[in-house]
């Protein structure tokens, strides 16, 4: 027997050939690291207090061992290694160290060829996933997996245990980065919250298939709302979802979602299904498919189609304001080809129209177009000269309306003349319709061809100026935009898809007021509007925008729609918006729109939002439209204490005097958990409201218990983010 005593760096070189007692080579290793290319043909290299070779083939090694090869180190008191069954035996503060784990126990056994072994009484963590946990036993089977018993798993930090999946058998699969537990209960803040046979959960981000975390929650028009997701990862380039939901004053609502991404084609397909809705005394389902393909490198085909069985669908079973309103569900397909001069597109579209059945206002279903045809073209010659031609064949539908097809062709050429300081552009246009319409009588054919001028044209001065110390520049740019259309009498003409453009800046510099293409304005018309701007000169934001704008009119309006008076006065209203991040913290946003003859205000938004840092976000929100409309919108998110999140939300109706939105919410975070409780008042007809409660648990790393209110908050509360992500940021 040869012993090596002493603290000195003594480095032994193991081959998986069996040597003699005299024939042991040694070798030198400073970082104690190994070949990490070798992999399991790797030597192991071992330091230690003491090392012995007892036999020609076993290696005793004792006081500090380390023991290392590529992808792995042992930490011991004493360790033996038996070079003929490349066997690891080791007692005493033993520590193994993987790249995805580490462990530490008292009593090891570890075969180096299969990575098969046991540790007793271990500890152990997923540095990745910060998941740790202990255990009675840990196996491990090959490279890749292994099973703890008697386990625990948390994703806590150490001495906190605030949650963790206490279970009998927990199988750890590294290739698939999931691990399995069996007789599973979950403890909160020492409580057993949830007790399962099975379950699976993840070590990564990765994708995987298995039951999702249920959500739970209760709603004034539903009752208790239980929902249970399973994930199917059926290939990296598509999945599935099952989601069946438990109603209990309606009943089983079942549903499945449908996603896959390919090289040509992607596409979100979902189906709902609610047999015998005990409340409406009826079944209920909803379709929603979006699908597109790329034929080729210019051509793309799609299709939408939307569909619910009844008008209150959304109204029940949604908390989404931006689902509850919804009153059009589109459906269409479409056929779309791009060039470098020219476009194409060929689509049939229709819609399903949902009612409200306690107003006494009726919606108008849209016409649908069986089909549209419609093709572009661009070109610009070397004088810089622009060609652009506008056209569309289509077919208009509809049950109770005048059914018809129209023909559009709007030819133009524009000269953009431009430098440094300014521009001017000139445009000449023909727009030349054709109608073949059906009549209970007769057929009716109609033409209409209407030449267009046009003259924009605008200057930018700019000057730098010094403000608190800090460099600025303000710009001052004047715009003035004339048209000219003659009147041509359009009365007979029917409305299939047309209506009046809402006043705002941009409509200011249009050619047509309208939007759609069964009527074209007359207009002698001069807009004229002011821009300043004011620049920081360091960083260059834009601290301040500041626009006014008018429109003059030198000719009566004769060209309007059914049962729209015409206009009486010689200029539109004044139009002024007030803009920017004022600060870093501070952002406007203001609109006024006054009518100058009466000396009253049509329209005036403002919003103001504070925004000092994450999860302090303000939001202020003010609209009115005269004889319509009258608003007034709040919202926060803002902190409360260490770790205490306040959020809320005041939406309120003037003009119909009720809440149209509220919502009051408190999140906390643990660290490796957080909590949010939210309740919202959401209108969803004209003199009903749902009240619905959202309460959930996100355990960090395993998943969210309850129901989801996260979308609702982000959609409510500009600005919002969950704490855990806020706790994050550095």
């Amino acid at each position: 027997m040869s012993t090596l005593p002493g603290f000195a760096l003594v480095v032994l070189l193991l081959t998986a050939v069996p040597a003699a007692a005299n024939g042991l080579a040694l070798k030198k290793d400073v970082e104690l690291a190994g070949s990490a290319a070798a992999g399991k043909a790797g030597p192991l290299f071992v330091t230690a207090d003491r090392i012995e070779s007892t036999t020609a083939n076993v290696i005793e090694a004792s006081g500090h061992v380390e023991a290392r090869q590529a992808g792995q180190n042992f930490f011991a008191n004493w360790l033996r290694y038996d070079t003929t069954l490349s066997q690891v035996e080791a007692r005493g503060q033993v520590r193994l160290e993987q790249t995805t784990l580490q462990v530490a126990g008292d009593t090891l056994k570890f075969n180096l060829d299969d990575y098969s072994g046991e540790l007793t009484q271990p500890v152990y963590r997923f540095p990745a996933q910060q998941g740790r946990g202990n255990a009675d036993r840990i196996e491990f089977i090959d490279e890749n997996h292994f099973k703890l018993q008697d386990a625990t798993y948390t994703t806590c930090s150490v001495d906190n245990d605030d949650w963790f999946l206490k279970v009998g058998d927990l199988d750890i699969d590294r290739t698939r980065s999931v691990g399995t537990a069996r007789h599973a209960s979950l403890q909160f803040l020492g409580v057993p919250i949830l007790y399962t046979p099975w379950v699976d959960f993840p070590l990564s981000d990765a994708r995987k298939t298995g039951m999702l975390a249920p959500t739970f929650g209760t709603t004034e028009r539903s009752g208790l709302d239980i929902l249970l997701p399973y994930y199917l990862n059926l290939a990296p380039n598509y999945d599935a979802t099952l989601y069946p939901r438990l109603l209990s004053k309606r009943g089983v609502q079942l549903g499945g979602e449908f996603r896959y991404l390919l090289a040509g084609a992607r596409g979100e397909n979902r189906l709902e299904y609610l047999p015998n809705d005990s409340e409406a005394e009826r079944s209920r389902w909803s379709v929603a498919l979006k699908n597109e393909t790329i034929l080729n490198a210019n051509t793309q085909a799609g299709m939408v189609f939307n569909r619910v069985s009844d008008d209150d669908y959304f109204r029940d079973l949604s908390n989404l304001i931006s689902i509850t309103s919804l009153t059009h569900l589109n459906r269409e397909a479409w056929l779309t080809t791009q060039h470098a001069n020219w476009r194409a597109e060929l689509r049939a579209q229709s819609y399903q129209t949902l009612q409200d059945s306690t107003s006494t206002i009726h919606i108008l279903e849209p016409y649908a177009r069986l089909p549209q045809a419609r093709l572009g073209m661009t070109k610009t010659f070397e004088n810089g000269l622009e060609f652009r031609l506008d056209s569309e064949a289509t077919r208009f539908a509809h049950p109770t309306q005048t059914e018809g097809t129209r023909a559009l062709a709007y030819p133009t050429l524009r000269l953009p003349l431009a430098n440094s300081f300014g521009f001017f552009t000139p445009q000449i246009g023909w727009h030349s319709s054709y109608y073949d319409l059906d009549d209970s009588v007769d057929k009716q054919r109609i033409s209409r061809n209407v030449p267009i001028l046009s003259l924009d044209s605008g200057v930018t001065f700019d000057r730098p100026f010094r403000f608190a110390g800090h460099d600025f520049e303000q710009t001052l740019e004047p715009r003035a935009y004339y048209v000219y259309a003659p009147y041509r009498n359009q009365d007979a003409i029917p409305v299939f898809d047309t209506a009046l453009l809402d006043f705002s800046y941009a409509q200011m510099f249009t050619e047509n007021q309208f939007i759609g293409g069964d009527r074209v304005n007359d207009a002698n018309q001069l807009t004229l509007a002011v821009t300043s701007r004011f620049i920081e000169a360091e960083s260059g934001l834009e601290r301040l925008q500041v626009t006014l704008g008018q429109r003059y009119y030198f000719s009566a309006q004769q060209v309007r729609l059914p049962g729209v008076p015409p206009r009486t006065s010689s200029a539109t209203d004044l139009l002024a918006a007030v803009s920017g991040q004022i600060t870093r913290d501070w952002r406007i946003d203001t609109a006024w729109q006054f009518d100058t003859q009466n000396g009253t205000t049509i329209r005036q938004n403002l919003g103001a939002s504070y925004r000092p840092g994450p999860g302090r976000a303000l939001n202020f929100g003010y609209r009115f439209i005269d004889q319509t409309t009258e608003q007034v919108d709040l919202s926060a998110q803002w902190p409360l204490a260490r770790r205490w999140y306040g959020m809320f939300r005041y939406n309120y109706s003037f003009q119909d005097d009720k809440l149209v939105e509220g919502l009051a919410g408190l999140e906390y975070n643990g660290g490796c958990w957080a909590v949010r409780a939210v309740f919202q008042r959401l209108a969803t007809k004209e003199d009903q409201s749902t009240d619905a409660l959202f309460f959930q648990l996100e355990l960090s790393g395993m998943g969210r218990l309850g129901a989801n209110p996260l979308d609702v908050l982000k959609q409510s509360v500009p600005g919002y983010r969950p704490s855990n992500e806020i706790l994050q940021t550095p």
